[in-house]
Parts: C-alpha cells; structure tokens; sequence
C-alpha cells in the first residue's frame, strides 16, 4: 500500500468519529431539550393546578394535566373515602355515553384497590397480568400499560392518579413515574389549600348565619321565626335534605319537631322522637355532634326508630344538642337522602355552636312567656281588687237601698219589681265574685291551675304539631262551675281531638270552642281539613264517646257547618252526679 493510500484512510476515521460525535451531541441536545420541555410543561401543570381554590375544579384539573404530561389515553382520580373505599372517581378521556354505558363508578376493587392498600408508585406494561387486574365491566374500554401513584395531603393518602394507555409506546418508563409523582406532591398542596379556603368561607357562611339568628333574637322577633331561619339555615349551609328543631312535649318522655324544613318536611313535622331512641339520646347529653352515616339502618335507632318515618328515606344524619351541661331541652336534626355523603367534620364542626342560637331562642321565647304571664297576673289581681273594692260594694250598696226602699212601696207590681231587682243585684253580685275568684286561680301552678288556664295550656302547646296556633274562645265560669272530675275529662278529650286533627286532617285553621252554660259544659273542636274517612281506626273517637256516656254526656262528629272539614262536640253535664 503506497503512502497516498495510508494517508486517505487515516483522514476518514477521524471524519466518521466526528460524525458520530456529532450526531450523539445533537440527539443528547435533543433529549435535553425535550427535557427542558418536559419540566417546562410540568411547571405550568403545577402552576395551572395551584390556580384553582374550588376543590371539584381542583380536582378536574389535577387529572387533565396527569393526561397531557405523561401522554395517556386515559386518566382517573379516585378520592378515598372514611371507609378505605373510593368516594368519588372522576375520569378524562371517556365521553359520558360511554360512563353511561360502564355503569356504576368503581367503589375501590381490583387494581384501583391495589393503591389503596399500597400506597406506592405502580407502573405496569400489561394492566391484565397482575394478579388484582379483575372486575372489569363489560363496556370498559381495552386497557393494556398502566401508572398510578398516590396523592397525599400531609401524613394522609387523600386519593390515587390512575393512567393508562400510555400513546406512542409500549409502556410508562421511569421518567413518566417522576413527572407523574411530582404532580402528585404539586397536587397535594393544592387539595389542601383548596380544603383551606372552602372551610374557610364554609366558617365564614356559619357566622354570618349567627349574626343573622343573633339580631333576630335582639330585635324582638318572635321566636318562631327565629327558629325557623336558625333550622333552614343550618341545612342549606350542611347542605343536608332536611332540618328539624325537636323540642320535649311537656310531661312527656319524648320529642316532638317544632320545626321541620325540606324532604317531606310536613310529614314529619307531627312525628315523635323518643328520648330513649339511642341516636336522640345520645344527642341529647352530647358534648359534640352525633353523627350516623346510615340512620334507617344505626342500630342506635332500635326497633321502634327502624321502622318509624321520621328516619323513612335518609341516610346520613347528625343530631346536636339545645342546650349545654347534659341538660339539652331538645336537638338540632340535619339529615341526607339515602345514598348521599356522610357528614364530615368539616359540615359538622360549627353545628354545635350554631345550635346554641336556637337553645337561645327557646330560652328567650320562655323568659318572654314567663314576663308576659307574671304582667297578665298583675292586671287579673289589680282587675280582681277593683271589682271588690268598688263594683260590688256599690252594688251592694244598690241592693240595699231597694230593699229599704220596698217598705215605702204600696203597689204590689213595684214591689215584686223592686224584689227582682233586688234578686238580680245579688246575682250578679255571685257572678262578680265567682269571676274574682277565677282570676285569682291563675296565680296557681300549672299542676294546680284552673280549667281555663290547662285547657289555654294545651291548645298553644298544640300549635308545635299543627305549625300554627288554634283559635280558643271560652265562654261561662269554667273554672268554678266545672267538677274537677269533668275537667279532667274535658282535658283529655280536647287532648285527643287535638292530636288527631293534627294527625289526620291537614287542616290549615283550627277553632276550640268551650262552654259553660246552665250546668252543661260543651267542648267543640273544628277543623277545615279533610275530614273524617270511614275507614279510618276510630279507636280514639271511642274512647271520647265512652267518657261523655261515663258522665251521661254525648259526642257528635260530623262536618263543619259550611261544608269541608270536620266538627267534634262533646257535650257533658257540669257537675258529675256523685255532686
């Protein structure tokens, strides 16, 4: 080989390494690019999911991004519920008709499960070949690579990123894993500044609520309303179905709703809770709220709660205490349909608090009662002096100028004129006196008060069940001309009539009628509701009709007079035979 010929070859191998040098520099010019690109786009995901504050959005978001960084066909976020199963699973890249066709949202079986329980990065090149790839269902579309990592909100696993299909290669690589974990951790800071800022203004929505009941309560309103806009806001602000106020029925063992809001509100508005039920017992003495992911179902409730309709239809439920120190005079009701989220604490945290309004209310409500009743005894007193100390003394002082009167009277007409008037005088001086006698019995105790005064009592103590107030009007001296045996019937029969007017009758205005006349004492109960159908159980109407036959008395039921409606009386002599 000539020198010429050495030196030609000697030339090109220095030119070949070049080009191979060269083309190395460029495809790791290229990679650095493409990784520059790559963190490029990864700083703007995290930037894009740290913009958000509402919590759904943040995490739409969250899995739009995972999607376009890593280059999956598909992408999931599942939310880790209370009970280790997936709460919530939001998807991309399968339209609606196709969720519509997969069928119920997975609740954390198989793979997806697998991340529950092992909360580590998993990459897979064939979804099918793990052992826990089962439980497909049959219109899931064909995934084949697979990547999910968890997203933690500090210590706590809050849910999983699920990828697969990854597009233009075979599998996920390790790089894939990095950039997908990485916006995991972006992810998690942002899930818990989203949290922030919706307890936040959740904190915010319950104090303005307070204020509201707090002016109310300041401005005089009447303690219905009060209550009324404390209970609809603690269930829109708890975002819950429905809202009661239950109160304990006086002398009773059990509760009754004084207000009820939302989902078949009217129906449950005339049940009964009873204290021993576990779940309002428990309420009842609590120190925090009470909480039930599933009422129809707590084994709290017992048997009377399971079948009973006031938990009929709901699901989650929370009960708080009116009232503190283990002495509450009721419970705040908030409860969801079947098949709605628990409550969490964040729903549940201020209810407590926000409770104390409404036991305010009622504490108010009583104070008022109680200064409006010690005003109203003053006036009956100072009433009762005045016509002692003035009106039958100067009738008396009538009577007995007639009568001195008759001795210069010749005419036998005006003398028997003279004798009647004198007859009439000491009546309506009796009536006078039976009148100051029944004023004055009502500075007696409840347990001790006059008919008037128990059957006033039960008529406004009825208008928890009906939502308004029946109209009473007495007539005649009830309180002295009426056996106490009679008034004990008269009680219970306006009793029993009340409650199934309330029950039964959807009336919308109720009138109670009791009189005293010429020794009868008649009790009359009308309604406009829906009356009386025959094949209603009229075991309560019996027992009414056995007492005014016990006291040679008689009960009537029929319809109103007007038309619509229903007419009760019960019609019984004043004074029991053994008197």
């Amino acid at each position: 080989m000539s020198g010429e010929e050495r030196g030609g070859t000697g030339q090109q191998l220095p030119k070949l390494r070049l080009d191979e040098l060269l083309d190395e520099l460029q495809a790791r010019i290229d990679a650095a690019r493409g990784a520059q690109d790559r963190v490029r786009s990864l700083l703007e995901a995290v930037l894009s999911v740290g913009r958000e504050l509402d919590l759904p959005q943040v995490l739409r978001r969250i899995v739009e991004v995972a999607v376009v960084l890593v280059d999956a066909g598909y992408g999931a976020l599942g939310v880790i519920g209370d009970d280790r199963r997936l709460s919530e699973f939001l998807t991309v890249g399968i339209d609606d008709e196709g969720r519509a066709e997969i069928g119920d949202l997975p609740s954390g079986h198989g793979i997806l499960g697998e991340l529950i329980r092992h909360p580590q990065p998993l990459r897979l090149p064939e979804l099918s070949e793990h052992p826990a790839s089962y439980d497909f269902p049959e219109h899931h579309p064909a995934m084949h690579s697979f990547l999910g990592v968890p997203i933690r909100v500090r210590d706590t696993v809050f849910g999983n990123l699920y990828l697969t299909e990854k597009r233009g290669a075979v599998e996920f690589d390790a790089e894939d894993e990095a950039v997908l974990s990485t916006l995991a951790v972006a992810a998690g800071v942002a899930i818990e500044n989203a949290r922030l800022y919706e307890e936040a203004r959740l904190r915010e929505r319950w104090l303005r609520a307070s204020s509201e009941a707090t002016n109310a309560l300041l401005s005089g309103a009447p303690s219905a309303e009060v209550l009324g806009l404390i209970v609809e806001q603690a269930r829109v602000i708890a975002a819950a179905d429905v809202g009661m106020i239950a109160e304990y029925v006086a002398g009773a063992e059990h509760l009754q709703p004084t207000f009820a809001v939302g989902v078949e509100a009217k129906l449950r508005s005339g049940l009964v809770l009873s204290a021993r039920d576990g779940f309002v017992g428990a309420a009842l003495s609590a120190a925090e709220p009470v909480v039930s992911a599933d009422i129809e179902h707590d084994t709290r409730v017992g048997a009377q709660g399971a079948q009973g309709a006031p938990w009929a239809g709901l699901g989650p439920m929370v009960a708080v205490p009116l009232g503190s120190g283990g002495k509450g005079r009721g419970v705040l009701l908030l409860g969801r349909v079947a098949g709605q989220t628990p409550f969490v604490d964040a729903d549940t945290g201020p209810l407590l608090g926000f409770a104390g309004q409404a036991a305010l209310a009622l504490e108010l409500a009583e104070r008022r009662r109680d200064t409006e009743q010690i005003t109203l005894l003053e006036d009956r007193d100072r009433i009762a002096r005045d016509l002692h100390d003035l009106a039958i003394q100067r009738l008396f002082a009538a009577g007995m100028t007639l009568q001195s009167t008759q001795r210069f009277v010749d005419h036998p007409q005006a003398v028997e004129r003279l004798a009647r008037t004198v007859d009439d005088l000491d009546d309506t001086i009796k009536i006078i006196r039976s009148t100051i006698f029944g004023l004055r019995s009502h500075g007696a105790t409840k347990e001790g008060g006059g008919l008037r005064e128990r059957v006033s009592d039960a008529v406004q103590a009825s208008a928890s069940a009906f939502g308004f107030s029946p109209a009473l009007r007495i007539e005649g001296l009830i309180d002295t001309e009426v056996d106490p045996d009679v008034a004990g019937h008269a009680l219970a029969v306006l009793g029993e009539a009340l409650s199934n007017a309330a029950r039964h009758s959807g009336a919308r205005s109720v009138d109670v009628h009791l009189r005293c006349f010429e020794g009868e004492l008649t009790v009359t109960v009308s309604d406009d509701g829906c009356g009386v159908p025959q094949s209603v159980a009229r075991s309560g109407l019996k027992n009414l009709e056995e007492r005014a036959l016990a006291l040679g008395g008689v009960l009537t039921l029929g319809e109103r007079p007007g038309g619509g409606g229903t007419r009760l009386v019960w019609r019984v002599p004043a004074r029991s035979k053994e008197n």
